[in-house]
């Protein structure tokens, strides 16, 4: 099953890419792990994927210390600053960097371990109360001051677009998240490069790459429905 889901996930990828006049290898596909066991992870690495995302730390560690490999992982979910130390020495890219506060926590930890962390800053592109991450006026002003922490490398911004039955819905907070990337990186601001945009999920991902994005999060395309029963 997954396997057939991968080659469906990347042929709506190539699609996409065709429709926007971009290449296929601008894009990362994330395979989004969470609640999902062991061997159908394995399943998705034995047709090819490198990239898993992970919304808890515990589960994060707890497979990252089982499945072994190549692997690039990535912290999707919200994270709490006393948790940061689990993870930082993870072969990892923070996407969730929704404070000033987190972002300092993040930078004093990889201090200690003399590394760089490579962070995207999230941003509440349509302003939800139920989501975090800053909203579109306060990024600019919040990655200027992150840019001081010597540890951290930021990479570019990530967003949870609103659910949606209809993805084209989402097309305009894509357009908003791409062009406030693109603003941020026309100030060259030391240890900003604004190269990654992480946007679109199994519901939109194709909207999300026609829109800009380098790396989507598919979940349910790949892995199928979640069981909320286990």
């Amino acid at each position: 099953m997954i396997q057939g889901n991968i080659v469906e996930v990347e042929r709506k990828i190539m699609a996409a890419c065709n429709r926007a006049g971009r290449n296929r290898d601008e894009i990362t596909l994330i395979a989004v792990s969470k609640t999902k066991p062991i061997s159908m992870i394995k399943e998705a690495i034995e047709s090819g994927l490198t990239n898993f995302g992970e919304n808890k730390v515990q589960e994060l560690c707890e497979k990252t210390e089982q499945i072994k490999g190549d692997l690039h992982w990535h912290m999707i979910g919200h994270l709490q600053r006393n948790k940061v130390k689990y993870i930082i020495e993870k072969n990892l890219l923070i996407h969730s960097v929704d404070s000033i506060k987190l972002a300092e926590q993040i930078n004093t930890e990889a201090s200690k371990r003399n590394l760089t962390q490579d962070i995207l800053v999230e941003v509440n592109i349509a302003s939800e109360e139920s989501k975090y991450g800053f909203k579109p006026e306060e990024v600019e002003a919040a990655i200027y001051e992150m840019s001081k922490f010597s540890s951290l490398s930021i990479k570019g911004l990530m967003c949870v677009a609103p659910f949606t039955e209809n993805a084209e819905e989402n097309r305009i907070y894509f357009k908003k998240m791409r062009q406030l990337l693109v603003d941020i990186k026309e100030k060259n601001i030391d240890n900003v490069t604004m190269d990654m945009l992480s946007m679109g999920m199994s519901g939109d991902y194709e909207v999300a790459i026609e829109e800009g994005a380098t790396l989507v999060r598919i979940g349910t395309g790949i892995f199928g429905e979640r069981n909320y029963n286990v």
